[in-house]
């Protein structure tokens, strides 16, 4: 595997000891391939912060950890490489550790190896547990500051949340589905993708309230569970719906669209409306064929940038976000923003 940079440096942007470097780049037994992947990935990364790293400033290593499906994830690594670029004059290495799906201990455990090996901060998407809770105060009595983005861990010992109002998401998304809904339409359906997603939670609150306040007749059925993954969200769906005749509308909170709409389809229900979050590249082909009404955007540089920033002031370097709340844009198959076209 050629390279150019120091082992130590690879070492601490694979997140992995120098002895295991060593034995990948020396080709000797016993590695895994995912810790070959892991240290091909850091000799990568740093290729393409090489640029950065040449500006003058202080170098801070980031640890992202999130639990999202594989579409979210990428849209916030390629956010990431962008705001990076923008935040001197320090410069930012991030380390991403992944999963579509993962349980509060593998991220607590996560969490605690970021501890162990240090870092100068943390960027969290995860389920809001008290297991979590406790690795958020373990690395906070380290000094390692931790942000969480897009869904919130209430009552941590967190420094900032960067993300939406969710509350306000969900009022938005009553709002519009109420401007579309007919006096006779009865039934909407909710689909969160994991329970334990604090944000998602509030998405679901602030819609409830909202929907209540305007339309108590309306009943709301839940299809929550999926995860976000097509394949889970179709099942889960498919077994709340069966025995409902009509779906007026759609609040889909976590994504797996394409299953939502693929079960509704086979099951012969048409919602007149149907809402989602986030302009990812399936909800994009969604909007593009007019199957989705409305997406609610925000914007993941603006997240990313506030995160960092909350991070950096920690440090010392510049002064933290007065605000660490994005706006929401409203999204319909005829506003798609220039950057998606």
């Amino acid at each position: 595997m050629t390279h150019r940079f120091p082992i130590k440096e690879i070492a601490l942007q694979a997140g992995l000891s120098t002895a295991t470097v060593d034995r990948v780049l020396n080709r000797r037994p016993n590695v895994s391939p995912q810790t070959h992947r892991r240290v091909h990935d850091a000799i990568e990364e740093l290729g393409r912060q090489e640029g950065q790293l040449a500006a003058k400033g202080r170098r801070l290593f980031i640890d992202v950890v999130m639990e999202a499906p594989a579409r979210f994830s990428r849209e916030v690594q390629l956010a990431s490489e962008d705001v990076q670029k923008q935040l001197a004059p320090a410069a930012l290495r991030t380390r991403f550790s992944i999963a579509e799906t993962m349980t509060s201990a593998t991220c607590a455990a996560t969490l605690d190896r970021i501890r162990k090996r240090g870092s100068h901060g943390v960027c969290l998407k995860a389920r809001d547990t008290p297991e979590l809770r406790s690795a958020i105060s373990r690395l906070t009595d380290k000094r390692i500051p931790v942000v969480t983005m897009f869904t919130d861990i209430t009552g941590s010992q967190k420094l900032a949340y960067a993300g939406l109002s969710n509350q306000n998401a969900g009022k938005t998304a009553a709002y519009l589905m109420l401007k579309q809904l007919g006096p006779a339409d009865r039934v909407v359906l909710t689909i969160l993708s994991q329970l334990a997603f604090q944000g998602e939670e509030e998405r679901y609150d602030g819609f409830r309230s909202e929907l209540g306040r305007s339309r108590p007749d309306i009943e709301v059925i839940d299809a929550s569970g999926g995860g976000g993954l097509n394949t889970a969200t179709e099942r889960a769906v498919a077994a709340k719906i069966r025995s409902i005749p009509e779906i007026a509308g759609v609040y889909s909170m976590g994504g797996g669209n394409q299953a939502v709409l693929k079960v509704l389809e086979s099951a012969g229900k048409t919602p007149s409306v149907f809402v989602a979050h986030d302009l990812d590249e399936d909800n994009l082909e969604l909007l593009r064929q007019e199957k989705l009404t409305f997406v609610l955007h925000h914007d993941l540089r603006s997240d990313l940038r506030t995160a960092f920033r909350h991070i950096m002031a920690f440090h010392g370097l510049g002064a933290a976000p007065i605000t660490s709340l994005s706006d929401i844009q409203i999204v319909t198959p005829v506003n798609i923003p220039m950057a998606f076209k």
